[in-house]
């Protein structure tokens, strides 16, 4: 089945939403190594602040699930992202760690929410047997935040400051939002199911549908592991396995272009040869590429760039699958409300993530990391127990898959 015009428009405009979403929260990532010593601040501190945005984008989520499904879902989006560009805006004018802090909880205010509305759409817009695709073009934004966002970003911040990509992605995002006003249409068919008159009771019926729980612990899960590892992958880059700040680019982009390759392919392949084999694959290359990647000390650049690709494919190949196959879960009347939750989760989890993982490292006095490999084996055991959960949710959706034409074939005869 292929896309039709407006399709390919749809895929393309949430792509690029979610290039900004993704490069404004990875930016801080790369730019720990200048942030940290220009605001004069801890490893700690730096965890806090990635965690404030994650948290923040949490909180927002829980307490908008109770709305998602009541409104036009590009209203929603809208919205949401205006919030998260006045966010943006705010942390490119941040000069003091209190005022960073600040800023990144407004952004990550709006931005879960965005995710989620987005990912709501794409439900509601496109069939199961086309989500993998779908969820390889947007899942793509990660690379390409890797490709394009951050190499340029870090060139901004070397020649004007750290501040000087959010005032980049700012921009790029007054471009994106007007194009979906303009040409995105309503999204509105949920709303002729008739979703609860209690915000409340909806909230709670989302958090207490049993398949759906499935969904939100491997969500989590998934989300765990990789988040302990990002906010401290520079200062390892740079400390431990010892690449030169001024390298860093050429790692990100040769990894971010590899990525950027692999997104669509893994998608094609998740609507060919099935979702849960493909997340089954990611899940064992993640296990493998994690233990050495945490290990590496004192190797040479092609050494880390070739150990970051494969790592790459491997979290790619999870992160695509399960999102296309998770999107089953839901009931059309609860999908916005399942993603703002599913969202929240991912936010919440990462926070606390990123702050354990602050608290597991230590910097020494010449830079470098002490435990990285730590947060490696967790992720390995998080990865573990997500594939078992996977399953679950896997032969949910199968047995779903077949019970529906059954169903339908049963009011066909009660008619006749």
């Amino acid at each position: 089945m292929r896309f039709s015009g407006y399709q390919k428009f749809v895929v393309a405009a949430l792509a690029f939403l979610q290039f900004t979403i993704v490069l404004d929260f990875m930016l801080l990532a790369p730019l720990g190594a200048m942030v940290v010593p220009a605001l004069k601040i801890s490893p700690e501190q730096f965890g806090l602040v990635v965690s404030a945005y994650a948290f923040s984008a949490g909180i927002s989520g829980i307490l908008a699930a109770g709305f998602a499904d009541r409104f036009d879902r590009k209203k929603l989006l809208l919205v949401f992202y205006a919030g998260f560009m006045i966010g943006t805006l705010l942390c490119a004018l941040a000069h003091s760690y209190t005022m960073l802090l600040l800023a990144r909880m407004v952004t990550g205010m709006f931005a879960g929410v965005v995710g989620a509305a987005s990912m709501a759409i794409v439900t509601d817009l496109f069939p199961l047997s086309m989500r993998g695709r779908v969820m390889g073009f947007i899942q793509s934004a990660f690379a390409a935040s890797t490709v394009l966002g951050l190499p340029l970003s870090l060139a901004l911040s070397n020649r004007w400051g750290w501040n000087a990509p959010f005032f980049m992605i700012v921009a790029v995002c007054t471009v994106i939002g007007g194009a979906i006003l303009g040409r995105l249409r309503p999204v509105t068919a949920h709303l002729a199911l008739r979703p609860d008159k209690s915000p409340l009771h909806h909230l709670v019926h989302t958090l207490t549908t049993r398949p759906y729980l499935v969904g939100f612990a491997t969500t989590a899960l998934l989300t765990m592991g990789g988040f302990m590892l990002m906010p401290y992958s520079t200062l390892f880059i740079v400390h431990n396995v010892g690449i030169p700040v001024e390298q860093l680019t050429l790692v990100y982009l040769i990894t971010g272009l590899v990525s950027a390759i692999m997104g669509p392919l893994i998608g094609r392949a998740s609507d060919a040869f099935g979702k849960f084999r493909v997340f089954a694959f990611g899940c064992a290359a993640t296990i493998v590429m994690v233990l050495v990647y945490t290990r590496l000390s004192n190797v040479p650049l092609w050494t880390l760039i070739t150990v970051s690709a494969l790592l790459q494919i491997g979290i790619f190949s999870r992160m695509i699958s399960s999102s296309a196959l998770m999107s089953a879960l839901p009931r059309p009347a609860d999908r916005g409300a399942y993603m703002s939750i599913s969202s929240s989760l991912q936010q919440m989890s990462g926070g606390f993530a990123a702050m354990l993982g602050g608290m597991v490292v230590a910097q020494v006095d010449n830079g470098r990391l002490l435990h990285f490999e730590v947060l490696g084996d967790v992720l390995v055991c998080t990865t573990l127990v997500s594939f078992v959960l996977m399953a679950i949710v896997n032969r949910r959706v199968a047995g779903a898959a077949v019970a529906a034409p059954q169903r339908l074939d049963g009011e066909a005869r009660q008619k006749s």
